[in-house]
């Protein structure tokens, strides 16, 4: 199978900077296409911010991986919101993608942890109405556990000696 211009050109990225792996990049520029999709932006219009951009990594991330997502990211050298700048910025430092004279890896910074991204979607959330009844069951919970009256001191028990006289 022939490789395309797009896979050599991450050999080479890869090369030289080898703290993220190929799947890494061609991630980023799929999550790139579906931002842009999602944003209707085409045509000459096709520029999206690094915060737009995070945030439409995350949405990919998470429709594409799930609860795995973070491991899957993490497996590939992503580890931060600016993992994706640095992918970024060496796919435009080889003419992969375009910038504009804004663009800058500082747009990269920190929008969100990867921990709150892509793990407190999938946390049980403890509902409110939940934990205040089960504080108010507690001690109808205690009462059910006491042990059950002996026979001699229950005398309406069928069981009991008492109704047993008869």
């Amino acid at each position: 199978m022939q490789k395309t211009n797009f896979e050599e050109v991450i050999e080479t990225i890869c090369e030289d900077d080898s703290r993220y792996l190929p799947e890494a990049y061609t991630f980023v520029r799929e999550g790139l296409d579906q931002t842009l999709k999602k944003l209707n932006r085409s045509g000459a219009n096709k520029h999206v911010s690094g915060a737009e951009l995070l945030d439409g990594l995350r949405q990919f991330t998470l429709e594409e991986f799930g609860p795995m997502g973070k491991l899957v990211l993490n497996e590939w050298g992503l580890h931060e919101c600016r993992d994706f700048g640095e992918i970024v910025f060496n796919l435009v430092n080889h003419n992969v993608l375009g910038r504009s004279d804004s663009d800058n890896i500082e747009d990269f910074r920190e929008i969100y942890t990867f921990e709150d991204a892509f793990e407190e979607p999938f946390r049980p959330q403890r509902s409110k109405s939940i934990s205040s009844k089960a504080r108010s069951n507690k001690g109808r919970a205690s009462a059910r556990m006491r042990p059950p009256k002996s026979k001699e001191q229950d005398p309406d028990s069928p069981l009991s000696p008492e109704s047993n006289k008869s």
